[in-house]
C-alpha cells in the first residue's frame, strides 16, 4: 500500500474550539480498513487518550454513508469489501492550552498531529498530504501558519498544502496558526524561525541574538551539517505558563509573557534565563531523543506505554546541557550558571524520594509515577530530569578529570550521534554503561551503573572540587518550620505535601489540610511564615486545620529548617591544572 493519505483540517468553529478534519484514502484495506489516534505523544510519557476529544466521526464512499465500528477506545474500523476511495470526516475538540495536544479560539489555533490526524493502518509509510484551510469566519483576520512541515504548494507561512513522508513524520510537526510575531535567522546555514503567539512585547531582535549562538553551539557539538533543513520555535505567550515539547524540526513552547525579553532590557532576568534554558533544552532534543533514541522507542508504539530505564540520559543529559550551553555561549554569566546548577542540586536534595527510587527506576516508572504525581511524590520518587542532569554532570567531570581534559561527555554524545542518531539504531538498555566503559574504562562503567541503579547520595562535593567549584549547604530560612509545602487558595493556606520525618508528619497533619490557626491566631496565606519567624526551634505550637469539613487540632514541635539549599562558588585559589579543567568544562 503506497498511495498517499490526504487530509484537510480547518478551524470550523473557533469559538466552540472545534477543528474539522477530513481524511481521504483511495484504496482502503478490503478486509476492513482500520484507523486510530495515538494514545500518547512522544516526549510526554503519559497515556492521554487523544481519541476522547473526537466529537463526531462519519465515513462515506462517494455519496454512500459507511458504517463505522469501534473495536476499542482509540480505533475505528470500516466494513470489509469496501473498494474505491473513502472519506472520513470528523471534528476534534481543542481546548487544552498546553504543548501536548490542541487549542483553538478566535485568537489562534494550535495542534499536534497526534491529536487531530487519524492513522490509516497499513499506510503508515505512505506520503501524507495536508491541506490547512483558513479558519471559518475569520478569513480576513490576517492569520498565518507556522510549522516545520514541508510545503507542497502552500507558500511559507501561508494556508495551503503541506506534506510529510510518513505518518510518523506527519505527527512530528506541530502547527500554529494566527497573527503571531515572526523572526528568522540562520544557524550554521540552516534557516530558523521564531513565531510568538499571544499578547506580548517581546524584543524579537534580542531573542534571536541569544538563540542563534546557542543553536550554532549545539549543531557544532554534534557536528555539521545539522540533521534538519529548517527549524521553527513555536512560542505561546500567556500570563502564567511554562512547558516545552520537542519535535524533529521544531519545538512547541509555552511561557509567561513576562519571561520574554523586552526592549531596553540589559541583563537577562531570571524568567528570561529560564526561557532561554527551555529553548536550549528542546533544541538539544533534536539530537538526543528525537534521533538518538532508546531501543524501546524504535519504532514508537503509540497505542501503549513504551518502557525504558534510560530517560535519565535522554531527558537528564538534555537538562544538563540546556543551561551549560547558555554559559558556554555567553548568554548567562558563570555566576548565573552556578546558581542554576545549585537550584537543580537543591531540588534533588529536598525530596526524600531520592533515597528510595533510583534514577533508572524513575525512568521506567515515568508513565505511572513521574507524570501522575500526587501529594506523596516528594517522599516516593526522584526526577529523572533533575537527578539525571546531575548524573550527566558527574559523568562529565569524571571523564574530564581522569583524562586531564582529553575526554568529556561531549565525546560520549558525539559517539551516540554517530552510532545511533545517524544510523537509526536504538540505544540498548545497557548501552550508556558500555559506552562509558569504552571511553573511561571498566571502573567508570561500573561507577555509572552504581549511581544510576542505586539510590545513594551523589558525590557532588568531591567531583565539583576537582574542577574548582565549592559546594556549601544553607538553610532556606532562619525561621523554624513544620516540614510541609503549602499552596495558597485565595487567603486560605492548604498543605500540599507533608515531608517524610518532619514534625507535621509526626503530629499527624496531612496533605489537603487547610490551616486555620496557630496558637489561636488565624493563619492566612500571607502570615503563616511571619508567625513561624517569631518562634524558636523546639517550641511546641497548637495548629488547627480543616480536614474536609472537620475541624482538627494538632500539637507540633517546630524544627530548624534543614540545610538543603546548595550554594556553588568558583574557588579562586584552585591549582592551575584544576583551573584548566574548569575552563574546558564551562567554555566548551
Amino acid at each position: 500500500m503506497n498511495s498517499a493519505v490526504r487530509y484537510t483540517i480547518q478551524a470550523v468553529q473557533p469559538a466552540a474550539h472545534l477543528f474539522e478534519v477530513t481524511l481521504h484514502l483511495d484504496a482502503p484495506d478490503p478486509t476492513g480498513q482500520v484507523f486510530s489516534l495515538p494514545a500518547w505523544i512522544p516526549g510526554s510519557y503519559m497515556i492521554r487518550e487523544f481519541a476522547k476529544n473526537v466529537v463526531s466521526l462519519s465515513a462515506q464512499r462517494g455519496d454512500t454513508p459507511l458504517v463505522v465500528t469501534r473495536p476499542d477506545k482509540h480505533t475505528w474500523r470500516l466494513p470489509a469489501d469496501v473498494s474505491g476511495p473513502v472519506t472520513l470526516r470528523y471534528t476534534v475538540y481543542a481546548w487544552d492550552l498546553s504543548v501536548r495536544t490542541a487549542h483553538l479560539d478566535q485568537t489562534h489555533g494550535f495542534f499536534n498531529g497526534t491529536s487531530v490526524f487519524l492513522c490509516a493502518h497499513g499506510f503508515e509509510g505512505a506520503a501524507h498530504l495536508v491541506d490547512i484551510l483558513p479558519p471559518a469566519g475569520l478569513e480576513d483576520a490576517g492569520w498565518r501558519v507556522a510549522t516545520s512541515l514541508p510545503e507542497a504548494g502552500a507558500e511559507r507561512y501561508g494556508f495551503g498544502r503541506y506534506q510529510a513522508e510518513s505518518y510518523d513524520a506527519l505527527i512530528d510537526h506541530p502547527v500554529e496558526m494566527g497573527t503571531f510575531s515572526l523572526a528568522e535567522f540562520d544557524a550554521c546555514g540552516v534557516p530558523h524561525a521564531v513565531a510568538v503567539t499571544g499578547r506580548h512585547d517581546c524584543d524579537l531582535t534580542r531573542l534571536v541574538e541569544d538563540l542563534k549562538p546557542v543553536c550554532e553551539a549545539q549543531i557544532r557539538l554534534f557536528g555539521e551539517p545539522a540533521p534538519m533543513d529548517r527549524y521553527v520555535f513555536l512560542v505561546m505567550a500567556v500570563g502564567d505558563g511554562y512547558g516545552g515539547l520537542e519535535h524533529r524540526a521544531s519545538t512547541a513552547l509555552l511561557c509567561s509573557r513576562a519571561d520574554l525579553p523586552h526592549a531596553g532590557m540589559e541583563a537577562p532576568t531570571e524568567g528570561y534565563r529560564q526561557f532561554l534554558g527551555l529553548c536550549s533544552h528542546e533544541y538539544f532534543h533534536t539530537w538526543n531523543v528525537k534521533r538518538i533514541k532508546p531501543a524501546a522507542f524504535v519504532p514508537y508504539d503509540l497505542s501503549r506505554e513504551n518502557y525504558t530505564r534510560l530517560l535519565w540520559a535522554f531527558e537528564g543529559f538534555t537538562s544538563y546541557y540546556d543551561d551549560l550551553m547558555l554559559v558556554r555561549t555567553g548568554r548567562i554569566t558563570r555566576a548565573d550558571y552556578l546558581a542554576l546548577l545549585g537550584k537543580t542540586i537543591s531540588q534533588v536534595h529536598k525530596g526524600s524520594g531520592r533515597r528510595k527510587q533510583s534514577v533508572a527506576e524513575s525512568s521506567f516508572e515515568a508513565w505511572t509515577k513521574y507524570y501522575r504525581q500526587d501529594e506523596n511524590s516528594p517522599n516516593a520518587i526522584v526526577s529523572y530530569y533533575t537527578k539525571g542532569a546531575l548524573v550527566g554532570l558527574l559523568l562529565d567531570l569524571n571523564l574530564r578529570a581522569d583524562s586531564q581534559g582529553g575526554t568529556s561527555l561531549d565525546d560520549l554524545m558525539r559517539a551516540l550521534w554517530q552510532r545511533h542518531g545517524q544510523t537509526g539504531v536504538g540505544v540498548a538498555e545497557d548501552g550508556l554503561f558500555a559506552l562509558a566503559t569504552e571511553l573511561g574504562g571498566a571502573d567508570l562503567g561500573d561507577w555509572l551503573r552504581e549511581i544510576v541503579d542505586g539510590a545513594g547520595e551523589l558525590p557532588l562535593e568531591a567531583w565539583l572540587k576537582r574542577v574548582g567549584v565549592e559546594l556549601a549547604w544553607e538553610a532556606p530560612s532562619e525561621a523554624p518550620g513544620i516540614g510541609v509545602r503549602t499552596t495558597a487558595d485565595g487567603d486560605a493556606l492548604k498543605i500540599a505535601n507533608v515531608f517524610d520525618g518532619g514534625p507535621a508528619q509526626a503530629a499527624g497533619l496531612s496533605a489537603g489540610d487547610v490551616l486555620v490557626a496557630l496558637d489561636g491566631l488565624k493563619v492566612t496565606s500571607g502570615n503563616f511564615d511571619k508567625q513561624l519567624a517569631r518562634r524558636m526551634a523546639g517550641e511546641r505550637v497548637e495548629i488547627h486545620v480543616f480536614r474536609r469539613d472537620e475541624l482538627m487540632r494538632f500539637e507540633v514541635e517546630l524544627r530548624a529548617a534543614p540545610a538543603d539549599v546548595a550554594k556553588l562558588a568558583l574557588a579562586d585559589d584552585a591549582p592551575a591544572s584544576v583551573m584548566a579543567l574548569r575552563e574546558g568544562w564551562l567554555a566548551g
